[in-house]
């Protein structure tokens, strides 16, 4: 299956060119292939990869690991399975620069914890000391990044750099990349699905479908004139181009108890010890929101300030420190066993890492009915037809149904994690990042299904997204969060047009996109 068809590509010194397309375009494929990281399977047919003096495709794999890390920096797009889980975080930021004789023992974890402070992570000497699972989705990508940008590169590959980030480290990161460009000279090949990051930091726009380029130019030309039939496509499809209120719900009366109530819930975890730091870190404190019936409530917030790990409280997933979870009415809190179980058939999770939740040992088949499996919801004739139906929904073919995640992009797998979590019809979906991952296009028709599905069976969800863009279109309620309290909630449209916090405000000015405003 030829991934990528007769590409012609340049990226000059101090530039910043975007590559843009849908998930499975081949944007990754290409980016890995200048790297020699393709896996065992692939391979480069024809053609020339220039760096400098060299063509990267016929050096060694020893030449190879002289010029990665020290003369090109990649940015991978998936924070989860880039990082080693046995070695703490500072100790993989100090080995690129040790690998490659920029510092000595002692001087590199000096170096690392300043590296990680650049990257946007607070308090980055504990960091440094933390393991890769105890950071949250949007930490380990600051972590990535980190690592890429550590030997001041030539050339800087960033696959999806910000896809895990909220908008306002996304602007800390973005300006530091662009700084990096403009004081050594780097070129930076940026592989984002995101329109808004590409306007406002790109030189050079070009835009694959189907494995070949069918657009290039400047940035301003292309989204000004688009020429190709795709690329009218990708900007139509755009949040700010396609903004629409919830659709109307049934709601329950004023007075009706809501579906789930979370009350003053505290998580606090232990630790590494540093000379001088808390011992502990309160994750979550006193939290307190509602979900109603056939209601979407989004939580808003930076990476790590509490998000995640207030859902995965109200899913039960993890033991609160205090507080108190009711769920239909029935105080949850303490239950255990059985009623947990009970409780997974009623509430079900789309994770934000679709790299790292979907079984590799699974067919797709097998990912999606093992929720009906598990609970003994028909046959399997009705529970393979339920798996189509679902892949049709979520605007995947169902030859899918017979390939394994590692054959799919980051975006096809995102898909399939929603198909599995509305396979038994829950009441409430928690929804941690669901189109992060997705391109804009695949992201509009994603936003529709959920509204779709909630019109017709009155589920709720809890959105955690630090896209505001999303949180506009589909969201009833707005609860913003940080460093583990919620500082406004409200109907969206009156946090949005009048927001009371400087926190919220700060995250609406954050939000990118203003190339593509100066553009239409």
């Amino acid at each position: 299956m030829p991934a990528v068809r007769s590409v012609d590509l340049d990226v000059r010194p101090g530039e910043i060119v975007a590559l843009v397309g849908e998930s499975g375009s081949g944007k990754s494929t290409l980016a890995h292939a200048i790297v020699g990281l393709l896996p065992a399977r692939g391979r480069i047919e024809a053609g020339r990869i220039g760096f400098g003096p060299h063509d990267l495709g016929a050096l060694s794999e020893r030449e190879l690991r002289a010029v990665r890390g020290v003369q090109i920096g990649l940015i991978p797009q998936d924070p989860a399975v880039s990082l080693n889980p046995v070695k703490r975080v500072g100790e993989q930021v100090a080995e690129v620069l040790r690998i490659h004789g920029l510092a000595t023992r002692r001087s590199a974890r000096s170096e690392a914890i300043e590296l990680l402070r650049r990257a946007g992570l607070s308090e980055p000497a504990v960091r440094a000391r933390q393991y890769p699972h105890e950071l949250s989705g949007g930490m380990r990508q600051r972590a990535l990044i980190a690592i890429a940008v550590a030997a001041r590169p030539k050339l800087i590959i960033a696959d999806e750099p910000t896809s895990a980030l909220d908008v306002t480290v996304q602007r800390v990161i973005l300006d530091d990349i662009q700084r990096l460009t403009q004081e050594t000279g780097a070129a930076v090949l940026l592989v984002t699905h995101d329109l808004g990051v590409a306007a406002d930091r790109a030189h050079r726009l070009a835009v694959m479908h189907e494995g070949r380029i069918v657009e290039s130019g400047p940035v301003h030309d292309v989204l000004r004139r688009p020429r190709d039939r795709y690329t009218r496509r990708l900007l139509h499809a755009l949040p700010a181009q396609a903004v629409t209120r919830p659709r109307a719900v049934a709601r329950p009366d004023a007075g009706a108890p809501p579906l789930v109530s979370a009350e003053h819930l505290v998580k606090e975890y232990p630790l590494p010890h540093v000379s001088g730091a808390a011992r502990t870190v309160r994750a979550v404190g006193d939290v307190s929101i509602t979900i109603g019936r056939g209601e979407t409530l989004a939580l808003v917030g930076e990476s790590g300030s509490g998000k995640t790990t207030t859902a995965r409280l109200i899913l039960r997933l993890l033991e609160p420190t205090a507080g108190r979870i009711v769920f239909d009415g029935e105080d949850v809190t303490s239950h255990s066993g059985a009623r947990v179980r009970a409780l997974r058939r009623r509430a079900q999770l789309v994770y934000q890492n679709p790299y790292a939740s979907l079984d590799p040992r699974f067919s797709i088949e097998e990912v999606i009915i093992e929720p009906l499996r598990a609970f003994g919801v028909g046959d399997r004739t009705s529970r393979t037809a339920r798996a189509r139906e679902l892949l049709d929904r979520v605007a995947l073919p169902g030859s899918v149904l017979r390939r394994s995640p590692a054959e799919l992009s980051g975006g096809q797998r995102q898909r399939v994690a929603i198909a599995r979590a509305l396979a038994l019809s829950p009441e409430l979906v928690v929804c941690d990042e669901p189109v992060s991952a997705l391109d804009v296009s695949v992201r509009t028709q994603v936003l529709d299904l959920l509204g779709e599905l909630q019109d017709d069976t009155g589920v709720a969800y809890l959105l955690i997204t630090y896209d505001l863009a999303v949180v506009r279109r589909i969201a009833h309620r707005v609860a913003v969060m940080r460093a583990g309290r919620i500082v406004e909630t409200g109907a969206t449209d009156a946090v949005f047009n009048h927001p009371d916090h400087g926190y919220t405000q700060e995250l609406l000015a954050a939000v990118p996109g203003g190339g593509l405003e100066r553009t239409s």
